[in-house]
């Protein structure tokens, strides 16, 4: 028995009735045991009327909570404690009609938002799942239903015979008896911001994080906000290189356009809709970021998203559309596409961050940016260098001697290193005439 209160352990000296707050804890989140008859570090402190006790508190559980824990008397130390195992409940369990959660070594109580997530969790529904009661079927939009029957006849191939798009929504599971789905408002409706007006995505052009040059706001349903969102960051937002192969011309856009479609798809049908903020798209002289409310799932942390994972969607309704459309895969590898895909146009791997309940993915334009740099380990002497390359193509061992003021020893091994780090390489001359340029 360890001897530290933990997410699933907690010690009270004696038994009283607001144990019950601890156990519904318990059986809300990941289960544990609570050990009656001993102090915070887990000594033991002796109880008084024992049998009694086995007696009542099975009783009081069940009464008070609905549920049915282990109650065992153990011994540590030569005296008496009742050790109480909590199993994890598939359904949620109140206490006095509020709900708890366990957070490390305390009790949470669950409010506003965390607790209407919390209880459509239990009940094995998502946000997009529940019927929109103020939506009718004069807010779809026909046309947006037809584009989809044309994007999704490769995946249903039988969906091209289907002209009655009552009966479409309903084999899709977007209408519940005669009542659309917030899915199916997002989705084909003309205008879901009349109903929730947070879902748009908002584009903008910033110079540093507090000066903002321009800002679009891209309304809509999905598809029609995936579509004008990529558009107008291709034509206004970034900058495409001319490249030929052959007679054929390329037109390759500063960030993979893939990659870009990827993880404004992700957005879109992760994020959380019943949270206020929008989706931010923040394009910035030498990154871009998107950004979403809703935080991972907890089978899924942040740093599995560059490797092989799960795919466990937010919202099961948006992610199947998305899926029958061609867009996605179900897989889980959409994160990893999008590092791929950087990778393969020379640009650095983009970040995904998780914080404050915000999900972002970070894109980055020069690889060999100062961030970037210092991720590598490099010292101040060495981005200078590399800076100072940037600018004028190449550096000379003499030169790297003149901009750091340094001694030739530390100079020969900076650049070593730098070359060892695959950041530089050397020219083929030898002696005088040498010097470095970037590796790529």
């Amino acid at each position: 028995m360890t001897n530290k209160e933990s997410q699933t352990i907690e010690y009270k000296q004696s038994w009283r009735d607001d144990c019950l707050k601890v156990i519904s804890a318990f059986a809300n989140s990941d289960g544990g045991k609570l050990i009656i008859g001993l102090d915070d570090q887990g000594n033991p402190s002796g109880l008084k009327n024992v049998r009694k006790l086995l007696e009542d508190i099975p009783n009081k559980i069940r009464n008070k909570l609905g549920i049915l824990p282990s109650v065992e008397l153990n011994r540590k130390s030569g005296k008496e404690i009742i050790k109480i195992t909590i199993l994890p409940s598939s359904v949620p369990i109140s206490h006095n009609g509020k709900y708890y959660l366990r957070s490390g070594s305390t009790v949470q109580e669950l409010q506003g938002k965390d607790l209407a997530d919390f209880l459509m969790k239990k009940s094995g529904s998502t946000w997009d799942d529940i019927v929109e009661e103020r939506a009718g079927f004069n807010e779809i939009d026909n046309d947006s239903i037809k584009k989809f029957k044309k994007y999704a006849v490769d995946r249903i191939p039988s969906i091209i015979n289907e002209t009655d798009n009552t009966a479409l929504l309903q084999k899709l599971n977007l209408i519940d008896d005669k009542d659309l789905k917030r899915a199916s408002v997002l989705l084909f409706s003309n205008d879901p911001q009349k109903f929730y007006l947070q879902s748009v995505v908002r584009i903008g052009k910033f110079l540093t994080d507090t000066e903002i040059q321009t800002t679009d706001i891209v309304e809509g349903n999905l598809f029609v906000q995936l579509e004008n969102s990529l558009e107008i960051l291709r034509t206004k937002y970034l900058v495409s290189n001319i490249k030929y192969e052959g007679i054929h011309r390329r037109d390759i856009l500063e960030y993979p356009y893939e990659a870009l479609r990827e993880a404004i798809i992700n957005a879109l049908i992760h994020r959380d809709y019943s949270g206020t903020s929008q989706i931010q798209i923040r394009v910035y002289p030498d990154k871009l970021m998107i950004m979403n409310e809703g935080k991972l799932p907890p089978e899924i942390p942040v740093e599995k998203l560059k490797t092989n994972h799960l795919s466990i969607p937010r919202n099961t309704l948006l992610a199947k559309i998305f899926y029958y459309a061609g867009f996605i895969e179900s897989w889980g590898h959409g994160t990893i596409k999008i590092v791929e895909n950087c990778i393969e146009q020379g640009l650095p791997e983009p970040d995904f961050v998780e914080e404050y309940g915000v999900m972002a993915v970070i894109f980055y334009k020069d690889k060999w940016n100062e961030e970037n740099l210092r991720k590598l380990g490099l010292n101040k002497r060495q981005i200078k260098a590399v800076t100072y390359i940037k600018e004028n193509e190449k550096i000379t061992n003499k030169e790297y001697l003149e901009i750091n003021n340094c001694s030739r020893n530390t100079a020969t091994n900076d650049l070593r290193d730098l070359i060892k780090k695959h950041v530089l390489k050397e020219s083929g001359k030898k002696g005088a005439g040498s010097y470095y340029v970037i590796a790529q």
